[in-house]
């Protein structure tokens, strides 16, 4: 019984340590869906590729929704296993275990792909694909996302363009003449006078706006960002990354101990169905083995009683004058047995014992042997 406790106390436990875990995906897909900047900055991840820059959200906005289902799917598996805990039976057993399986298989193919395969999923930041993408996007419209998050990213990085702020002399924005023609870069790469504010990438105001837009290097260097963003959004990527591998990392060992806590209930359950089985065999073996020599003690008890006490009379005579080996039995062979005692007791007592008339009365009838 104390390690039938002690298994179902490890199962209860990790299926506690599951139902945190789902609760608090579930925390981190809301935060992270409320979370617009990131979400936004994400936008430029998937740019090189076709498929994900068609989505009408980026990229995180679908792992956001996802993280929240994952939780919920965990909850309610936690909640599985906690009422196959109370039932302790294989069946919801097997489907608890079945269930962290399938969950643990899919985290790990999705661990797998962004670390092995990013270029499966869209996620490329190769220099010269990102540059291609600015240069075709920014400012553009129908593009109000990538630009948004261009400016974004040079806001809050300090930085301008992909590869450096000549990117912008070739591309759409200014060759078909998108923003202002005397401007030759955005004015998010500028040095702002309102960057503290949290919106200031969509209404960037520059502190010098003159001398940011300036040709010379020797002008413009004080008032305009020179340093590249894709190792900011390089950096910014593998830390995003980072926070999710640690947390799939913890998620799996939780899903792992699950997993053991319900093969240990499972041998609980089997090792205390063999016990109970081996208690009721030896229970009922020495119900057996002691029904048996109870019978024959009183078989025994009924044979020194009776065998050595009642001698039948002229039990030979028969047989020796060629008569038949039957005859009556009358009430004079029964007589020893009442006659004996008495005098026992009347040696013993002094007392005079008085028979009782029903005691030699000759039976009625008379059987034959």
């Amino acid at each position: 019984m104390g390690r039938c406790f002690n298994h179902k106390f490890v199962l209860n436990f990790c299926n506690f340590l599951f139902l945190l875990c789902g609760t608090l995906l579930i925390v981190a897909g809301c935060y992270l869906y409320t979370d617009n900047k990131r979400i936004l900055l994400s936008r430029l991840l998937a740019a090189p590729s076709e498929q994900l820059s068609s989505l009408p959200q980026p990229l995180l906005y679908y792992i956001a929704l996802g993280l929240a289902v994952a939780g919920f799917v965990a909850v309610l598996a936690s909640v599985l296993g906690l009422w196959a805990s109370c039932l302790h039976t294989y069946c919801f057993l097997s489907v608890y275990f079945l269930s962290v399986v399938v969950l643990l298989l899919a985290e790990s193919i999705i661990c797998l792909a962004i670390t092995l395969w990013p270029h499966c999923l869209g996620i490329s930041l190769d220099e010269a694909q990102m540059v291609k993408a600015l240069q075709r996007n920014y400012g553009v419209p129908g593009q109000e996302q990538f630009t948004n998050a261009m400016d974004l990213a040079q806001t809050r990085f300090g930085c301008c363009g992909m590869r450096s702020s000549l990117d912008y002399d070739t591309s759409l924005w200014r060759l078909q003449s998108y923003g202002q023609r005397n401007w030759p870069v955005p004015l998010s790469c500028c040095v702002l006078a309102n960057a503290p504010q949290p919106l200031a990438f969509l209404d960037p105001k520059p502190a010098n706006e003159t001398q940011c837009q300036a040709l010379e290097r020797s002008v413009y260097e004080r008032e305009r960002y020179t340093e590249s963003c894709l190792v900011h959004l390089d950096s910014w990527y593998r830390e995003q990354y980072g926070i999710f591998l640690a947390a799939s990392l913890v998620l799996a060992l939780v899903e792992f101990s699950v997993l053991l806590g319900i093969i240990l209930t499972c041998t609980g359950i089997a090792s205390r169905k063999a016990r109970l089985d081996s208690s009721l065999s030896s229970q009922t073996f020495s119900q057996k083995g002691r029904r048996r020599p109870t019978a024959k003690s009183r078989q025994a008890l009924v044979d020194n009683i009776y065998e050595s006490e009642v001698q039948l009379r002229g039990q030979g005579a028969g047989t020796c004058l060629g008569q038949s080996s039957s005859r009556h039995v009358s009430s004079e062979d029964f007589k020893e047995l009442y006659v004996q005692p008495r005098d026992l007791y009347k040696q013993r007592h002094n007392t005079t014992f008085k028979p009782i008339a029903s005691d030699y009365q000759t039976p009625t009838r008379s059987y034959l042997v």
